[in-house]
């Protein structure tokens, strides 16, 4: 049998990984990767005896965002990035996470990461907002969560150019993560962890309630401005274009 495309494992007390590991598509947002991320947070919200999530990829992917049909689909009008929210589940989670992104992060696969309550990156991987590269403008809580998690000024950078990073370029630029070569992200996600689940887990919810909730509240009134974007800008002819000539280049 094949692995499935959302792997749950229990790494240790109070410790759960999460990993993304759709090797056909990439971590691409397939509905069958965002039903098994809904339903790994679903399952991990109604434990009492899990602390903390770490949420990684696999080998040189963390997530690579939306698929080309997709993208198709959001042109043409058929459903919106909220029918499924996928974006909040890192931010609703009662227990902190711990987002490993050892690989790429590309679109809303970078922004899945950034809504975890801890981010670690790799020196090797690249990193994009790369929503404008198809002339459309960012979506998934971009526009909220990048300039609380990197700075106004790197975030826009990174989503008015559309430009690719890499995280040792990040590192430079000064991002407020641990940026670590490859092979060490998931092992230092893991101690970074371990040092979580240390703690009791009636105070891990209440810290993360206090500190989630201005992210919480202010987040609905982003995503209802980022639609309104989208209505303006995902329906022009060239945005077709640019998807059927750039997606996956």
């Amino acid at each position: 049998m094949s692995e499935p495309v959302v792997g749950i494992e229990e790494l240790e007390a109070g410790i759960v990984l999460v990993r993304m590991q759709d090797r056909i598509n990439k971590n691409t947002f397939t509905s069958e990767l965002i039903d098994g991320l809904t339903q790994a947070f679903a399952r991990i919200s109604e434990r009492t005896d899990c602390k903390v999530v770490v949420l990684s990829g696999y080998d040189s992917y963390f997530s690579s965002g939306g698929t080309k049909e997709g993208l198709r689909d959001l042109f043409e009008g058929k459903f919106k990035f909220t029918d499924k929210d996928l974006y909040s589940l890192a931010l609703k989670c009662p227990v902190p996470v711990v987002a490993a992104m050892q690989g790429h992060g590309i679109g809303g696969g970078f922004v899945l990461g950034m809504f975890a309550d801890l981010v670690i990156l790799a020196r090797e991987s690249i990193y994009t907002a790369n929503f404008m590269k198809y002339g459309f403008t960012p979506g998934m809580g971009a526009t909220f969560i990048l300039p609380i998690k990197l700075g106004i000024a790197l975030a826009q950078e990174m989503m008015l150019s559309a430009a690719n990073y890499r995280g040792e370029e990040l590192q430079k630029r000064g991002v407020p993560f641990s940026v670590l070569p490859r092979e060490q992200v998931l092992p230092h996600a893991v101690a970074l962890a371990r040092s979580l689940a240390e703690k009791p887990r009636a105070s891990l919810v209440a810290l993360k309630t206090h500190l989630a909730a201005p992210l919480r509240e202010q987040l609905p009134r982003f995503i209802d401005e980022e639609l309104a974007l989208h209505e303006l800008t995902f329906h022009q002819p060239e945005v077709k274009e640019r998807i059927e000539a750039l997606f996956g280049k």
